[in-house]
């Protein structure tokens, strides 16, 4: 049984989310919140598998109230939702701890997987979303080009193997593109995004993504409109 927290500003919105999910008798809707304190609240009284949070709300926000959440109910883990898919909300909702991240037009099917992959631990963001994180948010400069400064603010520990795939990681690769770029097995490149995650102590890809450009490996840039 998966038990869930719904936490959104609209009494509308959270009803619906119910409909969605209750039908599913793998799921109980263990309760509803209006804002992101109340989410923190319930959660810490509820303890749900998966809290379902929308990042615009009143008192306390979902980004905020995911990282409050991290931090006392680390077994609850967040799917943010917003009506808003812009990259900021992604990232910032990501870094605050959340596994997964979901567009509010998502189908119900997609509602219902995304709720079940992140109750098994992976991390879910909707593939237009992370797609476009990777080609227009995140862009790689040429490694030579890189300063002192910026190799300094990369993590101790990361072999130069490592480093070379966490950048083709950043730029979008998987696992067999890493693999044929390298000219090496894909069981190898798993092996070693395996100790990066680690040594980055991150969860997963988007989070890896995110690292490289705080870190300085990628350039950082907005899109303009």
């Amino acid at each position: 049984m998966i038990r869930v927290l719904i936490a959104d500003d609209q009494p509308l919105v959270r009803r619906g989310l119910a409909l969605i999910l209750a039908p599913d008798p793998d799921v109980e809707v263990v309760g509803e919140a209006g804002d992101g304190a109340e989410a923190v609240d319930l959660a810490g009284r509820l303890r749900p598998d998966v809290v379902v949070m929308d990042i615009r709300m009143p008192v306390l926000d979902g980004v905020r109230a995911t990282a409050e959440l991290t931090r006392v109910c680390p077994e609850s883990r967040v799917l943010a939702l917003s009506t808003f898919d812009m990259d900021e909300y992604v990232v910032a909702a990501l870094r605050a701890g959340a596994h997964g991240f979901l567009p509010k037009d998502v189908s119900p099917e997609e509602l219902m997987a995304a709720v079940r992959t992140v109750h098994t631990g992976e991390a879910v963001v909707a593939p237009r979303l992370l797609t476009r994180l990777i080609s227009t948010y995140v862009r790689a400069p040429d490694p030579r080009s890189r300063s002192a400064d910026t190799t300094a603010a990369l993590p101790d520990g990361l072999t130069p193997r490592e480093l070379e795939i966490w950048r083709l990681l950043a730029r979008g690769l998987d696992n067999a593109g890493i693999a044929r770029d390298l000219d090496i097995s894909v069981s190898t490149v798993k092996n070693h995004i395996t100790g990066i995650f680690g040594k980055l102590g991150v969860r997963d890809r988007a989070q890896a993504v995110i690292a490289a450009y705080e870190r300085g490996l990628v350039e950082a840039e907005r899109r303009i409109t």
